[in-house]
This record gives C-alpha cells, sequence and structure tokens, in this order.
C-alpha cells in the first residue's frame, strides 16, 4: 500500500509527478504541476491582486448568467493532458472560463478551458510570460489574457489559426477590453484598476518556489 502523503517534504521536488498522484496528496500547501515539475505557489495574494480578480469575475459572472460558460476563480484546478492523454500538467489560473460543461467535475476543469486570467506580480511575472504562456499556448487555451497591476496594463494574447498566440495592443484606462471567446463581454479599465496601489516588495521565505 502506497504511503500516504499528508507533507509536502514527503516528495522528491526533483521527480515528476502526474495528476494521478496530484489528486492523493493531502498536504495543506497550495502547489501547481508543470508538465510534471512540482511548484509551490505564493503566499496569500495581495488585496490589489484580489480586487483585480473580483472585479473580472463579477463582470463575467453576470455576463454569462443563462449561457454555456461558467467562470471560476483560484483555487480551482485545470488538468492538461499531454499528446499521450496523461495529464502531468495542473494549473491553478487566477481565473478560469470553461464553456464545455462536459469538462467540468467537482475536482475542476479536466482538459483546455476556453480563456484563462493571470494577475500578475513581481514573483510571478516570469512563470507568467514564460512557463504557464507556453503550456497554454501549446494546450490550445483559445485567450490568455494578463494583468499587471502596477504598471494598469492588460495584454490579451489570442490563439490564432497556427496555435500560436497573437497579442492585443496594451490595454490600460482609457480602454475597454473585449473577448473573441466572449463575444459582446466589455471589461471598463478605468474601472478594474480603480484605486490600485502599487505592489509592495514580496518577502518570502527560504526555498519556496514561486510562480
Amino acid at each position: 500500500m502506497a504511503t500516504e502523503i499528508t507533507d509536502i517534504n514527503q516528495l522528491d521536488l526533483t521527480k515528476s509527478y502526474t495528476y494521478a498522484d496530484y489528486l492523493t496528496w493531502r498536504f495543506h500547501e497550495r502547489v501547481e504541476l508543470i508538465m510534471g515539475k512540482i511548484f509551490k505557489m505564493s503566499p496569500a495574494p495581495t488585496s490589489q491582486h484580489q480586487h483585480i480578480t473580483v472585479a473580472i469575475c463579477a463582470g463575467m459572472y453576470q455576463f454569462l448568467k443563462g449561457k454555456p460558460c461558467k467562470v471560476f476563480p483560484a483555487p480551482f484546478d485545470v488538468s492538461l493532458p499531454d499528446a499521450s492523454g496523461i495529464s502531468n500538467t495542473v494549473l491553478q489560473p487566477d481565473i478560469t472560463v470553461v464553456c464545455d460543461p462536459a469538462k467540468i467535475s467537482h475536482q475542476g476543469c479536466q482538459g483546455v478551458p476556453d480563456l484563462v486570467v493571470e494577475i500578475i506580480s513581481k514573483s510571478s511575472v516570469k512563470k507568467d510570460l514564460h512557463e504557464k504562456y507556453t503550456v497554454y499556448e501549446h494546450a490550445g487555451v483559445k485567450e490568455y489574457w494578463i494583468v499587471n497591476p502596477n504598471d494598469r496594463s492588460l495584454i490579451i494574447f489570442i490563439l490564432n489559426e497556427t496555435g500560436k498566440y497573437q497579442p492585443s495592443k496594451p490595454l490600460t484606462r482609457g480602454d475597454k477590453a473585449h473577448s473573441t471567446v466572449l463575444p459582446g463581454f466589455e471589461l471598463d479599465l478605468d474601472e478594474l484598476f480603480i484605486d490600485v496601489v502599487e505592489e509592495p516588495e514580496e518577502v518570502y521565505p527560504e526555498g519556496t518556489i514561486r510562480i
């Protein structure tokens, strides 16, 4: 019988794991898997991060009432299968939109969502702009929104017919964001970035891997 994993320190962070492994873990730390590798998530998000999450989610929730697409804030597991059908990538986007009800289970989204939003911080910018960008593009996520609270900007990456992301111009105050996945949806960036303060320097315990 396999040993029950109740402490993250029981795991070998140099090894590769699958979504099936992930579902058996019983520790409290939030982690993600990227191509089988474990990444500890940052501590609780800042107030500005939460303000933006709530503002976007509230707008999308109201817009999607009575429609098949559903919006979910983190923590919400998104399990992405590889070419063989085995999932070794499990992410928790800040916001996830899923338009196929068959992909939604009590455990999260099993398959590729239609739209994801990541609200970057000083500690997560590399992961959001590189590793996660590559994963979302390769998986076929139709839209990837990256919100930068500190410069009050939003860039929308749209998957083209060749499977590559094409960026919008950087959007900021005075602009309105629209979605190809959610035709008719509009997000006023004046309202999104109202009262958003600059993010303080982040301090994390030694050894924390941030995404």
